[in-house]
């Protein structure tokens, strides 16, 4: 039986980025092939102006709110600006429900305003999270990370960090396939971790940019196999301690943290796709045994695999379950 699609109300405020307003609308769009509707709403029907000398046309305002599912708060500036009481009241209501509250660059403003994230972390543009934390003392701004997931409550760093967001909440949702699927569509990178590292200003020498991408996939078409440092730093032409420092630049982890996820995240798309055992799943991966991935799988997953294939594998995807699946974990 073919459940409902879930709904994903994009909220559209007085000064909205239009990058943040046009990532949920095309992550969640209908056309995707999965169980999503998207509609935008503002405080009132009629043309909300946006950044940038133009107007968003919304059919509805905020009553919108009442029937979603899913709420996005998308960006909009000066980060910080008032808005009205009604739309913090109108959030306190929906997270009072149920709904899931997410934000994308300075929306998290307005979360910080109805109280959703008193007591939790979160994050904004790398650019307002000193205002953020000085208004707000009660939350733990987290500054250098593209995303931080609390459960029913998800903030994201500043423009191209929202569609990492999204995806996650599709992955969360729907399982790994799903996400890599619309990723390819939108013809972005399907993961980049919550806990890798906003672009920050520094006086370093160290270019920032992307010159291990080469080296990223040329580790994940190898990931069965024993890598070491020493020999994917020869594969980047660098020496270790230069090949570490700059890994750590580009994606705010580790070398061998972020082979871990790879190969946990492979172990995703196997439980979704196949059905080999846990132990050949392992093998394949280049963890080695079940009792390893199983150990990696929960710490990062925060589901065992066996959990994670009854919600996911088969007719999982494509299929909304009666009530939206959440994994917690920090993926």
């Amino acid at each position: 039986m073919t459940r409902r699609p879930h709904h994903v109300v994009v909220l559209v405020l007085d000064g909205a980025l239009p990058l943040d307003v046009g990532i949920p609308a095309e992550v969640f769009h209908p056309e995707t092939g999965f169980p999503y509707e998207v509609a935008i709403c503002g405080v009132d029907a009629g043309t909300v102006p946006a950044h940038g000398g133009f107007g968003y046309a919304v059919p509805r305002g905020l009553e919108a709110l009442a029937g979603a599912d899913t709420i996005i708060v998308a960006g909009y500036a000066p980060a910080g600006r008032d808005v009205p009481a009604k739309v913090h009241e109108a959030l306190r209501s929906a997270a009072s429900r149920g709904a899931r509250i997410a934000s994308i660059c300075y929306g998290a403003f307005a979360l910080a305003d109805a109280g959703l994230l008193d007591g939790l972390r979160a994050t904004t543009h790398w650019d307002a999270a000193e205002q953020l934390a000085e208004r707000y003392p009660q939350i733990t701004v987290e500054p250098n990370v593209l995303f931080v997931d609390e459960g029913s409550i998800l903030t994201s760093a500043g423009a191209a960090a929202g569609i990492d967001l999204c995806l996650h909440i599709v992955r969360r949702d729907l399982g790994l396939s799903a996400a890599n699927a619309i990723a390819r569509g939108l013809v972005t990178a399907p993961y980049r971790s919550g806990g890798q590292a906003q672009y920050l200003p520094t006086n370093s020498s160290v270019p920032h940019g992307d010159t291990l991408a080469a080296t990223r996939e040329w580790i994940m078409t190898r990931l069965d196999q024993q890598l070491t440092i020493d020999g994917i730093a020869v594969h980047a032409q660098m020496s270790p301690r230069t090949f570490m420092r700059r890994f750590a630049e580009e994606t705010g982890t580790t070398p061998l943290q972020w082979i871990l996820r790879a190969r946990v995240d492979a172990a995703r798309e196997l439980l979704e796709s196949t059905r080999l055992s846990v132990d050949q799943i392992a093998e394949q991966v280049g963890l080695g045994s079940g009792s390893n991935l199983r150990l990696h799988f929960r710490r990062i997953v925060d589901v065992s695999p066996s959990e994670y294939r009854a919600t996911f594998s088969g007719g999982a995807v494509g299929m909304w379950p009666e009530a939206p699946v959440t994994l917690t974990g920090h993926t």
